[in-house]
């Protein structure tokens, strides 16, 4: 099933959970927050403070993705804080299967991301353990960049590895998902579509998310 997971990372934070619900009304299932640490990324963003602060304002699922180094010093503090879902970039995690044991420890959905460049293949021995694959399709650390094309190729051998080792993990993808893309990244297996400038980045986000997500559905037949 298709999903629309907002990203607040193009939100307006002054009115932030005004946001969130428009989103909500608009289709909107997850709510995606984006965590950098400026050492990882070249940009710096929200910790588990605003996520507590998110929980109070939704019942949706939290879905951080922490673009961070050293991700296990701070998984027990946005469990604390109220995410749902948790997912690491590969190439940040010595220890992977460390990190997500740890992440499933604290009773939070584990997911791993990977950065444009890194193939799927690397992950193929932990995929047993990951509630779901976040596919960057633009390099991490800001919003509104223009969608890797090749991203769709490591979709659809994510969708085909899946398939072969008979999983049941969420594809998601984020980055330049918007209504000129939406339709190939659905047809080539994404689930959890990760929408930021699309949703918010022009007002009514209730219509945009709407609009988006119909576009998705569309596409999913």
């Amino acid at each position: 099933m298709v999903e629309l997971v907002p990203s607040i990372l193009s939100a307006d934070f002054a009115r932030l959970a005004e946001e969130i619900a428009a989103a909500e009304r608009g289709g909107g299932t997850v709510i995606h927050v984006d965590v950098m640490d400026g050492h990882f990324v070249p940009n710096i963003t929200i910790g588990p403070p605003v996520v507590a602060s998110l929980r109070k304002a939704t019942k949706l699922p939290l879905d951080c993705h922490l673009m961070i180094e050293n991700p296990d010093e701070f998984i027990p503090a946005f469990a604390d804080a109220g995410a749902n879902w948790v997912s690491v970039h590969y190439e940040a995690c010595r220890h992977l299967h460390r990190t997500l044991e740890l992440i499933a420890s604290h009773g939070m959905k584990p997911g791993v991301v990977l950065n444009p460049a890194t193939r799927v293949e690397v992950i193929r021995d932990i995929l047993p353990m990951v509630h779901h694959v976040l596919i960057m399709s633009v390099n991490p650390g800001f919003g509104g960049q223009k969608f890797i094309e090749f991203s769709l190729d490591k979709i659809r051998e994510l969708a085909r590895l899946r398939a072969e080792l008979g999983l049941r993990f969420r594809i998601e993808v984020d980055g330049g998902v918007a209504h000129d893309t939406v339709e190939r990244v659905v047809q080539a297996g994404a689930e959890l579509l990760v929408a930021g400038n699309a949703v918010f980045g022009a007002g009514d986000a209730e219509r945009h998310a709407r609009d988006l997500l119909d576009a998705a559905k569309r596409a999913a037949g």
